[in-house]
């Protein structure tokens, strides 16, 4: 069933012990404004406060390879999983100026940024509408990176400064008006050399005519938005890319721990992880990511400071399904592949933090007194106002500081299940000293997260 233009949002209930303060995350509601940044510049919230979800889907072929009738189910989907916000791009990546969409059209008439083909873009308008419909978000990649700097991409190079900043204007006064717009500029590149002038000539050109859409930048694998345009005023919030070969936690350090320690503070988060069911290195001989991967850079992103997440799989970015080139090894239809397990991970996410003050929550590794230097099954902490959030990634004995809850006031201890969602209650106890933290179930696959909350 279509969720509605005013969806208010959505409320979220634990099975067990749930807390009687829900926070209302909202879709696309006018009565709740735009989204703007908040006043703490840590997270995505409407005009009135209501904090906004950032959960995203990577469908970067959307445009290009779907039918309506295949996007509609395709949105169905992953608005009944909890997803706010779906990434696709404009200009794509695989042959997206020679091959046509399933209507015949392409995106621009002689490969040119300044002359569009109207077809094309009426189709865009159609899927962001029919988005709007499901109360989703169109994260819209105004082109592929290859269109700028071809290295591994098919290309041609079609972009300069003059006519990147001309393609931006009429791409900003065609969607400025759309509830439902967020600009990721960029597309899986660097900002060095001459891409620099040519990705600040696109972003300027988009904010030129679209002052009110939220707008950041989409680096190529292990790089971040930040190094190239952390300064820029068009530049909103920061992405990085964990990408798609590394295993532990060093990758996160790198990347968006150091985003969310910068100056000027601006909201951080991981917009590329590892994608379930692609080889680990892009390598098959190295396994293949899984849920427990997925569910594993979600809570290591959302508790080290990421203001939401974007979940990727392998066969959905692209589409895949029998006679098509399969890209990065894909193995399954992108049908099969919209209900892999790991994507059920987001409404469990969402369930977890829609129960808590969202916007107060930091993340503090200091909750943890026990020895945690092994980055392979790195604990994380999170904390807001009146709770507190440890993830367990393997599920081994923690030892838990209770005292940094910093309260008088009595606390409940509960154990949440990533996998299921289920919240099941420990004991209520004082907020003293520290408390020894011993899973139910320990190895791969077995996380866990440790709440804590005072009782108002």
């Amino acid at each position: 069933m279509k969720i509605g233009l005013l969806l208010i949002g959505l409320f979220f209930v634990f099975s067990k012990g749930v807390s009687s303060e829900i926070t209302q995350f909202t879709s696309i509601s006018s009565s709740c404004g735009r989204l703007v940044i908040s006043d703490n510049k840590r997270f995505i919230v409407h005009e009135d406060g209501t904090p906004f979800f950032f959960f995203a889907d990577t469908a970067w072929q959307l445009f290009h390879r779907l039918t309506r009738e295949e996007i509609e189910y395709y949105f169905q989907n992953r608005a009944s999983k909890g997803f706010t916000v779906i990434q696709a791009v404009i200009l794509p990546e695989l042959d997206g100026l020679q091959t046509p969409n399933r209507y015949g059209a392409l995106p621009l008439i002689n490969s040119n940024p300044e002359t569009p083909n109207e077809a094309w873009f009426d189709w865009i308008d159609e899927v962001v509408a029919m988005a709007q419909e499901y109360g989703l978000y169109m994260a819209l990649v105004p082109t592929w990176g290859d269109k700028v700097d071809k290295k591994w991409g098919v290309g041609p190079e079609i972009f300069s400064v003059e006519n990147a900043c001309e393609y931006g204007k009429f791409l900003g006064k065609r969607y400025k008006d759309m509830p439902n717009i967020i600009w990721m500029n960029g597309g899986d590149r660097s900002a060095e050399g001459k891409n620099y002038e040519i990705w600040d000539a696109l972003a300027r050109g988009i904010k030129s005519e679209d002052k009110h859409h939220l707008m950041t930048f989409h680096p190529q694998g292990e790089r971040s938005s930040s190094e190239w345009f952390h300064q820029s005023d068009w530049c909103d919030f920061n992405i990085c890319q964990t990408s798609h070969s590394h295993t532990d936690y060093a990758i996160y350090e790198r990347l968006l721990v150091k985003d969310y320690r910068l100056k000027p503070v601006k909201p951080c988060i991981d917009a590329e992880p590892r994608y379930e069911d692609i080889p680990v290195g892009f390598k098959p001989e190295n396994g293949w990511f899984d849920d427990t991967d997925v569910r594993q850079s979600l809570y290591w992103s959302l508790f080290s400071g990421g203001f939401g997440y974007t979940y990727g799989s392998n066969s959905v970015w692209q589409f895949y399904e029998e006679g098509r080139k399969p890209m990065c090894d894909a193995r399954r239809s992108w049908q099969e592949a919209l209900d892999l397990p790991g994507s059920f991970a987001i409404k469990h996410a969402s369930t977890l933090l829609g129960s808590f003050d969202y916007l107060s929550r930091v993340p503090d590794q200091s909750l943890i007194v026990s020895a945690n230097s092994n980055n392979r099954e790195k604990v994380v902490a999170t904390r807001g106002d009146g709770y507190a959030l440890v993830y367990i990634p393997t599920g081994k004995e923690t030892i838990v500081s209770l005292e940094k809850m910093n309260t008088t006031k009595k606390i409940r201890l509960s154990w949440f299940q990533p996998v299921t969602g289920i919240k099941t209650a420990i004991k209520i106890t004082k907020a003293k000293g520290n408390y020894v933290a011993k899973p139910a179930t320990h190895g791969k696959g077995n996380d866990w997260i440790l709440v804590i909350e005072e009782i108002r």
